[in-house]
C-alpha cells in the first residue's frame, strides 16, 4: 500500500481573529435620535470639497443605544453614481459590532430627490439587514443645502 508523503501543508487554514479597539469613550460619543441629527453628524464626516463634485456613500456604525460607533465610506464614484457592495456596508457592521445602520450618499447634483437605483438599493440593503439582525434605520440623501430622509418620508 502507498503511503502519502505530506510535503507542503496545503490543508493548514489563516487564523481569523476579531477584535474592535475604540478610539472613542462611550460617553462621549453622539447619540442620534432624529434625521436632523444624523444629518448633522454625517456633514460632519463629509469632505464638502467633494460634496457638490462627486458621489460617495458612507455608513453610520451604532450602537443598541443608537450611538454612534463610527461613520465608513463604502464607495466613492464619479458624478452621476457610485456602486455599493452591500457585503462590504456589512463587513463594517458585522466587525463593529453594531447593531444597527443608517446609510448616506451625496447627490452632487444637489437634488435631494432619491432615484428608483437608490430606492433600489435601500431595499436590498435592508434585506441584507433582516437576515443579518442589522437593520437599516433610516437613508440620508445629502445636499450642500439640506437633506432627504428616506425614514422620514416613509420609504424605508
Amino acid at each position: 500500500m502507498d503511503t502519502l508523503e505530506r510535503k507542503n501543508d496545503f490543508y493548514e487554514v489563516a487564523e481569523i481573529k476579531l477584535s474592535y479597539s475604540a478610539k472613542v469613550k462611550n460617553s462621549l460619543r453622539p447619540r442620534v435620535e432624529s434625521s436632523r441629527q444624523v444629518y448633522e453628524v454625517f456633514a460632519q464626516a463629509w469632505d464638502n470639497d467633494r460634496i457638490e463634485f462627486v458621489e460617495d456613500f458612507k455608513v453610520m456604525l451604532l450602537s443598541r443605544a443608537n450611538k454612534v460607533l463610527g461613520i465608513v465610506t463604502i464607495s466613492s464614484g464619479g458624478t452621476a453614481g457610485t456602486i455599493v457592495d452591500v457585503k462590504l456596508v456589512y463587513a463594517a457592521a458585522i466587525k463593529s459590532n453594531s447593531s444597527s445602520v443608517i446609510l448616506a450618499h451625496n447627490h452632487p447634483s444637489g437634488n435631494l430627490m432619491p432615484s428608483e437605483q437608490d430606492k433600489r438599493l435601500t431595499q436590498r440593503i435592508k434585506q441584507a439587514g433582516v437576515i443579518l439582525d442589522i437593520p437599516v434605520l433610516d437613508h440620508v440623501i445629502m445636499t450642500a443645502e439640506g437633506y432627504y430622509s428616506f425614514a422620514d418620508e416613509g420609504e424605508l
